[in-house]
This record gives structure tokens, sequence and C-alpha cells, in this order.
């Protein structure tokens, strides 16, 4: 890992109903759910505390108080016993004021006072154990004047035309449906701007105090067409665990958690 320099928070998206994992998700959230030893959701907690990072905000929704109960306000790792570095953690409790999930951009916007105007943000129902929330990444990213950067993987079973494409100098492409050129997955993992959830991309107002639901697609793939997106494809393991099946797939692997 590269040395840790300046870090920016990060928030993780937990608010999801999980239909697909049911029944596991009608007492659970998904984000609880155990791979290879421990919630999924710990498993971005410990990489964003091994990278430096200090505060991470966490939405959510369908029985969103596990969640608040089972990390608190304080993440620490066993790994670090005699090291102070903790992760501070705040919520987004969706839920709680609106009754249910907003959606990916209205939850963003919901969650952009308790962040800063750049900021990790990553899907609590993904497994990515050899990522990296890398400081020379966000360093990059701020000095550039891109709204967002993106991680794209190579499709699975389950998305086999993708998502975006990738030119040869990192821009991520929102292609027209009958275009050729080879797409990738979003990894659900990036680096935004608070900038994409502002006008002209976005029309949610600051705070979203509406509880307005929306997607973040479409707000990615305006910037996109503006040249405003760039993008770096991620080989390393990553699973989107949408389904009892892939949850089980995973359970059987060894396992690296601390």
């Amino acid at each position: 890992m590269s040395p840790v320099h300046h870090q920016v928070p990060a928030l993780l998206l937990a608010a999801g109903r999980g239909e697909r994992m049911r029944p596991l998700t009608d007492t659970t959230p998904k984000p609880l759910l155990q791979v290879q030893g421990q919630p999924l959701l710990q498993w971005h907690l410990q990489a964003l505390l091994d990278a430096g990072v200090e505060r991470a905000v966490i939405n959510t929704a369908w029985l969103g108080e596990q969640i608040s109960g089972y990390f608190s306000s304080i993440f620490t790792s066993k790994r670090r016993k005699n090291m102070p570095e903790q992760l501070s953690i705040s919520y987004s409790h969706e839920g709680v004021d609106f009754g249910g999930a907003l959606e990916t951009a209205g939850g963003i916007a919901r969650a952009l006072p308790q962040l800063g105007p750049v900021f990790w943000l990553a899907a609590g129902d993904v497994f990515a154990p050899d990522f990296v929330f890398d400081s020379a990444a966000v360093a990059a990213f701020e000095a550039s004047d891109y709204l967002a950067h993106l991680w794209l993987v190579p499709n699975p079973a389950h998305n086999p035309r993708g998502d975006f494409g990738l030119s040869a100098d990192g821009l991520a492409l929102n292609l027209p449906a009958d275009d050729p050129a080879p797409r990738y997955t979003y990894s659900t993992i990036a680096l935004l701007r608070a900038e994409l959830l502002a006008l002209p991309w976005c029309d949610i107002p600051p705070g979203n105090p509406g509880g307005i639901k929306a997607p973040l697609a479409p707000l990615l793939r305006r910037a996109m067409d503006n040249g405003r997106v760039s993008a770096q494809l991620y080989t390393g393991r990553w699973t989107d665990v949408g389904t009892p099946e892939r949850l089980a797939e995973l359970n059987t692997l060894s396992s690296d958690a601390p």
C-alpha cells in the first residue's frame, strides 16, 4: 500500500432492502450478513481504516437500527491493538427520516452535509477485499477537473453487457446501446465531488430535505457526456453479493479476515 497522506471521508451505502437475498434479509440487513467470518460491511470499514480514512457515513433504511447498533460510532481494528487509529462513524437514517431508502443519488444528496467536497463512495453489499482506498488516488482526483472517478470491473455473469466504456486515456464512456466497444461493470466504488449532486447535474436541493428518490446512473451519464468522469479497471477480487448463492459461494472460500 502506498504511504497514507491526505484522505477524505467515505459514504457507505447500506439502505437497500436486499430483496434478492430473501429470506436472509427478512431479519438481517444485507450489510450485516457474514462473509468469511465478519459482516460484509466490516470489510470496507477495515480497508478504510487501513488507508487512513478517519470518518465514514453509513446511510440506512431497512433494519437500519441493527447496523448502527452493531457498529456504533467508532470502528477500531483488532489488528491495531497497540495503535490509536480509529474510524468515526455517523449515520444518515433514511428509513427513520422518510420511511424508506432514497435510492443512490437521493441518499448521497441527503448525506452530503456530513461529507466534504470530495468523498469516497462504496456500496455496502459489495465484497472487494483487495481494494485499497488509496490516498494517491484522492490526490490525483482532487488535482483533476473530474466530477467522479469510477473503478470498473470485468463483467460478471449476471451483468454480461456491462455498464460503461473506458477510453485509452482513462475516461468513462456513456456508450450507445448499439456501440460494439467493450463495456465494463461499475464496481460501485468511486471518488465523487459534491458538485455532481448540484446543478446543472442534479436538481435535488442541498441535503435533500424532501427525501427525493433518485438514481445515480443518470447523473454519471450526463457528466460522462461532458467528459467529466474518469475511470480505471480494477481486477482484484470483487463480488456483488446479491443472492444467497453468491454469499454461500464466498463462504466456501478460505478467509483472509483478521
